[in-house]
């Protein structure tokens, strides 16, 4: 069966706002620099109003990814959960903007739509204070099998592994999307989710994931030791194909006992981080999801994170059709 979409991403649907900040700042704060870590409504309340002035929008990682899917001019569709509120039409407004399949049905009379406080230091990297609102509602209800079944590759957001019906829509995708013989992927999201849901994380990739995505601390993190390539020899062995990611170093791509190194693509300034990971995502699987050989799926995740990490926000600014036309990549 034809698919309809190229990749259609299950996470959670998060406003990000994002400002520039000094080190000395998040000391200030008591925030550890480069980490995501939960906060209450009202913790995120008070710090958006000692923050810098920020640039808010439509965030999370997955959304992210399939943005950035749809700015390569893939065909995508989104799974998540915001609430009836401002920032839940916002959130809905900007996926169907550019082209994102989005129709999950909006939470009424829970929590308030959530946002990342997203503070940005002069090197670039990003500290994220997260207040997960509607987003952790998400069931197996909001799990639509037209879209699973339709779609190449259905990507997963590590993110969701913290509330229990978000696993339960996680199973019901990987039993749809196999069912039809479809693909089933992860992200690892974050050193810090590895390290609270390890063993569940190990059980579900081994048995449920055809890909995964991470970068070099997460993929540490998965099987707690320092030996980068002892840690990704094993995740290489436990799966179909996975990409890590390692920064200004690249990425390296491991299917079937065969393996690829991707450089990274030069940057002339980082600005913000916030969203490498989501958009190299973006760019690998929609490689994978065409047939594209790995070294150019991976080179295209790399174009994709080099434009997003020039500039603030987490999506792409320009193209990255065009900018993958004038590589010759597509």
């Amino acid at each position: 069966m034809t698919a309809l979409y190229d990749v259609a991403a299950i996470g959670n649907a998060i406003v990000d706002v994002i400002a520039p900040c000094e080190d000395a700042f998040l000391t200030a704060e008591g925030l550890v620099k480069g980490s995501m870590q939960l906060v209450e409504e009202q913790q995120a309340i008070a710090l958006y109003g000692r923050m810098a002035q920020a640039l808010e929008t439509s965030g999370g990682s997955a959304g992210n990814t399939v943005a950035g899917v749809a700015s390569f001019g893939g065909r995508s569709a989104y799974l998540g959960k915001v609430a009836k509120d401002q920032l839940g039409e916002v959130f809905a407004h900007d996926m169907k903007a550019i082209g994102v399949g989005f129709d999950t049905a909006p939470l009424i009379g829970g929590p308030a739509t959530a946002r990342s406080m997203i503070n940005v230091t002069p090197d670039g990297q990003r500290t994220m204070c997260t207040f997960l609102g509607a987003s952790v509602e998400l069931t197996p209800d909001d799990v639509t099998p037209e879209i699973i079944e339709g779609s190449t590759i259905v990507y997963l957001e590590g993110y969701l592994f913290d509330p229990s019906e978000a696993r339960r829509a996680f199973a019901k995708a990987a039993a749809l999307a196999h069912g039809a013989g479809r693909k089933i992927a992860i992200t690892l999201s974050d050193s810090f989710v590895v390290e609270r849901h390890r063993d569940a994380l190990l059980g579900f990739v081994e048995t449920q994931c055809d890909i995964v995505l991470a970068n070099e601390a997460e993929v540490k993190a998965l099987f707690q030791t320092d030996d980068f390539d002892a840690a990704a020899a094993k995740l290489g062995a436990m799966t179909d194909l996975c990409a890590i990611t390692r920064s200004e170093q690249g990425s390296l791509i491991l299917a079937g006992g065969e393996s690829a190194v991707v450089p990274a693509f030069p940057v002339e300034k980082v600005v913000d981080t916030t969203g490498a990971g989501d958009q190299y995502a973006a760019g690998f699987l929609l490689g994978v999801a065409r047939g594209l050989p790995l070294a150019v799926s991976g080179r295209l995740g790399s174009l994709a994170a080099a434009e997003v990490i020039g500039h603030y926000g987490p999506r792409p600014q320009v193209s990255l059709e065009a900018l993958a036309k004038a590589e010759g990549l597509i």
